[in-house]
């Protein structure tokens, strides 16, 4: 079998995916991100089975998004992905391109990932990995680092989630792709009836398990009332959740 270095895959804007406005929601770009990313993992012999019979995982660290344009029902998407190296000889980064049939850019994504012993929830060094991934030498969809956000303690408080039965996946923690939908729910439905995102980034900072209870503020950042900052806290265990930063159009 030849090993494709970069990995390509088509899905399909369905309607439970959609939004008021006929859009793929931000979290439906992140769980073909995932996907994808899963599929190609698989084909290099990384994937899932492999790695957890290793006692093994990837876990998702950092993610950003750069929106061209949102996707309407029924419009069918290229996803492209492919890894990128290591940043900061930790983070395995994977970078992803998302298309349509005739080359218009939906979006264009970086994300940073960890190696983790999935019994003891531990951090393990690149070196680790029973085999080496391509690094496509450094072909990038984004070029800036996906570096800490540095969300201030504080922030005006804008709900509070508990993650029930929905949002946790196989890890038994909260789905990368739900933070999004959090994100966006710190906003009101009148924000998403006249504009949209520019891009957004997500930092996952201490997973969330089973009934642990999320406490989200938001504020903008710099009082640019375009660009905005979120903070989840976990109140169960008083640990910052994760961090993220949006910019609207």
């Amino acid at each position: 079998m030849i090993l494709q270095t970069v990995w390509k895959e088509e899905t399909l804007v369905r309607a439970f995916e959609t939004d008021l406005q006929k859009r793929w929601k931000p979290s439906a770009f992140f769980h073909a991100l995932q996907e994808a990313a899963a599929n190609h993992a698989e084909h290099l012999g990384v994937g899932y089975q492999e790695m957890f019979s290793r006692d093994m995982v990837w876990i998702l660290s950092r993610l950003k998004i750069q929106f061209h344009e949102f996707p309407l029902l029924g419009d069918k998407i290229t996803v492209q992905t492919w890894p990128k190296g290591l940043q900061q000889k930790l983070f395995f980064m994977r970078d992803f391109h998302l298309t349509a049939k005739d080359g218009r850019r939906f979006a264009s994504a970086s994300t940073a990932w960890l190696l983790v012993n999935i019994k003891a929830r531990r951090l393990l060094m690149p070196t680790a990995l029973y085999k080496p991934v391509p690094d496509n030498n450094g072909l990038a969809a984004l070029t800036e680092p996906l570096e800490k956000l540095n969300v201030p303690e504080g922030l005006p408080e804008r709900l509070t989630i508990q993650a029930g039965y929905s949002a946790i996946d196989l890890m038994e923690h909260a789905n990368n792709a739900r933070y999004a939908d959090w994100v966006c729910d710190c906003f009101p439905i009148e924000e998403w009836r006249r504009r949209t995102l520019d891009w957004m980034q997500v930092n996952y900072i201490n997973e969330v398990r089973p009934g642990e209870r999320v406490v989200l503020g938001a504020c903008q950042q710099d009082g640019d009332p375009n660009t905005w900052l979120v903070s989840g806290t976990n109140q169960t265990t008083g640990l910052r959740a994760f961090e993220a930063a949006l910019r609207w159009k």
